[in-house]
């Protein structure tokens, strides 16, 4: 089984904020392949179902975002899930904003979301897709900024990236790592929403 987090805070007055980009593509999945993330298992919210052939885990921890490591630990244990097999989808304020970079391992680079699931499984080597939320202007706090509503031109830019980064997604659990960092981090993550063959939903611009 193949266990996909997206990383957010709960609660209605988070929705649609910086901070909350990977419970979007889990929704965003949950709604491609019909699968309901309504099960409340240990400290998230989770469903079952199938995609590209795979059968998936999508997961929304329901801890607040620095606590997210509680969720995770635990459904990875009850799951028996190897660490290879866990993605972690969070948002990233030193990417362009839409931009997505995904790696097979490595460290926390100050996401507390990131910090605290590293800390609980005790390991750092398992596969993130970051989401860029870009940096916030002179004078604001990032702590403010990430839990902001975007403005209606940023929204758009991350509305296709949620698309791009669910398709990141299914190429991670159909054809493996290799597969999906060649998707998330080639020019493709640029240019906008694509099919499941590769080629452009509609023309770059």
């Amino acid at each position: 089984m193949r266990l996909v987090v997206g990383l957010g805070n709960p609660g209605r007055r988070y929705r649609h904020t910086r901070h909350n980009i990977g419970w979007e593509v889990v929704d965003r999945l949950a709604a491609l392949h019909r699968i309901a993330v309504t099960t409340d298992e240990g400290w998230a919210q989770t469903g079952r179902g199938t995609i590209r052939g795979q059968r998936v885990l999508l997961a929304r921890p329901e801890t607040y975002m620095n606590a997210s490591g509680a969720a995770v630990a635990d459904l990875r244990r009850r799951h028996r899930v190897p660490p290879e097999h866990l993605l972690v989808i969070l948002d990233d304020l030193d990417l362009p904003v839409g931009a997505l970079r995904l790696r097979e391992k490595g460290s926390h680079g100050g996401h507390n979301g990131l910090r605290s699931i590293i800390e609980e499984l005790g390991t750092s080597a398992f596969p993130r897709l970051r989401i860029g939320i870009g940096r916030p202007p002179a004078g604001v706090d990032p702590a403010d900024y990430v839990l902001e509503r975007p403005p209606a031109d940023e929204r758009r830019v991350l509305d296709e990236a949620v698309t791009e980064a669910a398709e990141g997604v299914e190429r991670w659990i159909a054809d493996g790592i290799q597969a999906a960092m060649r998707y998330c981090n080639g020019p493709r993550a640029s240019d906008g929403p694509h099919r499941p063959d590769g080629t452009p939903a509609r023309p770059a611009v």
